[in-house]
């Protein structure tokens, strides 16, 4: 996307963030890391984001991180979300507001366009997204009955195992994270078909993001106890 100079000047910094994260999920880079986003906020906006003396040369990291994290940082506002140590993708919140600022310069009628043909997931994905879909904890979830989930559901879902702990552990809970984040992305505002002839669009991939959420706010205390066994 092409900003014109009087957008660009009406654009705060947090806002020139979002479009530096957009930029690299755009590449192909989804979770991407904060060293990436320095970098591409600093290449899309080097007066910016520069080094003082050296704006054309070398990126500020401080500028940019100091406004991802923080109580005012992206990660705050709901725009990125945390998916490891040091490693992000743009939320539905801040994809909302990526195109509200797309929506103010015109784009092409070819973008605004929706795709014609579905779009080709990965047999990994594929696989993935048919197992999630399966589980009893989606089930249950698209039937109301999340009173009735139990802890073996949720780790079906996250296909895990009570003997997995520490970092293995969140491991497991950041792929999934990372999955759906690249899933969605992918699908912008089309299509996919899975391997078993089932159309997703993104309110399926947000229907599963919820079921995640919901697991880990209800089982919260499960995984605590799973993450510090390892510190035993």
């Amino acid at each position: 996307m092409v900003l014109s100079a009087a957008t660009i000047n009406e654009l705060t910094v947090p806002e020139k963030i979002l479009l530096g994260a957009h930029a690299l999920e755009e590449a192909g880079q989804s979770p991407f890391s904060a060293e990436a986003l320095i970098v591409s906020a600093w290449q899309k906006f080097p007066q910016a984001f520069g080094l003082k003396g050296y704006a054309e040369q070398y990126p500020d990291s401080n500028k940019v991180l100091s406004s991802i994290m923080g109580e005012k940082g992206l990660a705050k506002r709901g725009w990125l979300v945390k998916m490891g140590q040091k490693m992000y993708a743009v939320s539905r919140e801040g994809k909302q507001v990526i195109r509200r600022l797309q929506q103010d310069e015109s784009p092409p009628a070819a973008e605004l366009a929706a795709p014609s043909k579905p779009v080709k997931l990965s047999k990994e994905h594929d696989k993935e997204l048919l197992a999630l879909f399966a589980s009893t904890a989606c089930q249950k979830f698209e039937e109301g009955r999340q009173q009735e989930l139990a802890f073996a559901d949720a780790c079906r879902f996250w296909g895990i195992t009570e003997n997995l702990h520490g970092e293995a552990l969140d491991a497991k809970l950041d792929h999934l994270e990372a999955t759906l984040a690249q899933v969605e992305r992918q699908i912008g505002l089309g299509s996919a078909t899975l391997s078993n002839g089932r159309s997703i669009s993104l309110d399926d991939t947000e229907l599963l993001s919820k079921v995640h959420g919901f697991l880990e706010q209800r089982f919260s205390r499960h995984l605590t106890l799973l993450r510090n066994r390892l510190n035993r």
